[in-house]
Order: C-alpha cells, then structure tokens, then sequence
C-alpha cells in the first residue's frame, strides 16, 4: 500500500517542489491551496502543472480553514504544513489580521483535528524570522527568539502551538526553521527573484540598506530533503535550522549573479527596510548530527539553476 501525504500550501514555491518529491517517491498526495493574492495565481497554477496530472495527486482549492479536514485525514501518514501567509515588509500595519489567520489561526486548526488522528509525522514549515536580530551568530535552536518583525511573530505563535499540541496531545510534529530559500518557482517579490530580473532587463536594482548584511540561503532541493528526512525520522516534538550555513554579504550575492548572467548590475542603495534583520546564518548542527542532513547546492549552483529556469520562463 503506499504512503499517503497531505501537503498543505501545495501551490507554493516549496510546498510545489515537496508535492512532485513526494509523488516520485510513490506517495498519494492530497494538496490544499487557496491561491492567496500575495502574487500572481497564473504562477501558482504553473507551479502545479507537473502534479495536476498525475493520478495520485487530488488537488483541493480552498482555505484550510474552511476545508472538512476530517474528511482527508483517514489513511494520511504525514502532513507537510507550508501554507502560510509570506513576506516581513508586508505583515506590518492592517496586514497583520491576513498573517493572524493564515500563519496562526490556519496552524491551530489544523493541529485540532490531527490531534485525533494516528498520523506519523507532521513537519511545520516555520522560518528563521523567529530569531530577530541575533547579534552572536550562528543561530541556534537554543537561542531565545526575539521577532524582528510582525510576520516573524506569526510564524513564532504557530511553532509554539505545534509544540503544545505535541506536549499535550502527542501530536508527533516537527518545525523547520527555514532560512532564506531559493531556487526555481522562488516567489517573484523576493530577493534572488528581483535581483535576476532586474540584471537580465537591464534595469537598477534596489538594495536596501549597505548592501553587507549576510543571508544564509538555502537551495530549494535541500529544504525538500530536510522535510522527508524529519518525517521519516522516529524523531518528534523538536525544532532544526534549515540553512546552507554558509551565509554570504547581499552585495557579494549580487557579484555572482552579474558573473552567471554576463551582465553588469545596476544598484542603487536605498534605506533599511523596518522588520529587516542585520544577518543571517544557520547554525545547522543538530540536524546534521541527529539526521546525517548534508546541504549539497552551493550558492552558485543554486543560482545558476534558477537564472536558467528565470531565463526559459
């Protein structure tokens, strides 16, 4: 018989690569998606087009909130939680009610009906915004989170009511604290994205603050393989870094682009954006050593990936 997976946010850049993963492993795969208009839907949809024909993927286009969960939880042996509301810059302001019910709200209910299901796993997609501006670096697990910003107080709440339903329920969950990915699909309003964009046309790119601060950013590929190794672990009820560990300045980023691309960057600075931390970087030793995860894109591959997936879309 083979395994069954729900992969919530299934239309997103991660949770669209983790669905295709999971099918050619041989999994059943339920997907939920309410195409927010955090971006362009035609995108979404496109991210779906290898899945959509597949027969063992069943496609469900709703809010989580309002889909009958106990209706797909027969049978389902792992939940892969990356819906959510993305973005620091935008959680600010009136914004913060969409981040409330899509990071916070959509986890508790989901959680609520897991509760009462012998799942095996459940791995919450939770990010590296929770930590704020850390000033020892590396960031890890044990380091007490301080959100820099609204959308990394979303993503702290749900990772704290995964972990009380694991202590109170037993619900055998696992968060990922992502740190900046990219890669193929990556969200058109994020940095990577932007930065090629801008190069190949030709036009100035916007940088905010000095340029210097480093991101540890983490290939699409690895964040998927991350996912499967926590869910096929006996491991639950923990949190791991998710990064390359091996942050690099913005600027210098920018380098290698102009180096893969062949073309000179156009860069004006502008001022810091609020909610926007200083630096970045994963200390990934505990997945390392407890899951044998091994990171294998450098930052040029990865970024020789994606300007080619950019460039052929």
């Amino acid at each position: 018989m083979s395994k069954k997976a729900l992969v919530t946010g299934c239309a997103g850049f991660i949770g669209s690569h983790l669905c295709e993963n999971l099918l050619d492993r041989g999994y059943q795969v339920i997907g939920i998606d309410c195409f927010t208009d955090y971006y362009d839907r035609n995108l979404k949809v496109k991210n779906l087009y290898a899945c959509i024909g597949n027969d063992d993927f069943f496609f469900i286009e709703n809010d989580l909130r309002e889909v009958k969960l106990y209706d797909y939880l027969k049978d389902i042996d792992f939940i892969f939680h990356q819906a959510g509301q993305p973005g620091v810059r935008g959680s600010w302001g009136n914004e913060f009610d969409v981040y409330t019910k899509n990071n916070i709200l959509a986890t508790q209910y989901l959680l609520e009906h897991v509760k009462n299901h012998p799942i095996k796993k459940m791995v919450y997609a939770s990010s590296s915004s929770i930590y704020g501006n850390i000033k020892e670096l590396p960031m890890r697990e044990g380091d007490l989170p301080k959100p820099f910003s609204p959308y990394g107080v979303s993503k702290l709440a749900a990772e704290n009511l995964c972990n009380l339903y694991h202590e109170n329920y037993g619900v055998p969950v696992i968060s990922l604290r992502y740190f900046t990915v990219y890669g193929p699909r990556q969200r058109p309003e994020m940095a990577i994205s932007l930065f090629i964009q801008k190069i190949l046309k030709g036009e100035t790119i916007s940088i905010y603050g000095d340029g210097n601060q480093g991101r540890d950013f983490t290939y699409i590929d690895d964040i998927v393989c991350a996912n499967i190794l926590v869910a096929k672990s006996s491991l639950e009820g923990e949190t791991f870094n998710v990064g390359s560990g091996h942050p690099i300045k913005v600027i210098d980023l920018i380098g290698i682009l102009e180096n893969i691309i062949g073309k000179k960057a156009n860069i004006k600075f502008i001022e810091k954006q609020k909610g926007d931390v200083r630096d970045t970087y994963a200390d990934i030793s505990e997945i390392q050593n407890r899951l044998d995860f091994k990171p294998t894109f450098s930052i040029e591959e990865g970024l020789r990936n994606q300007v080619e997936y950019m460039k052929n879309t």
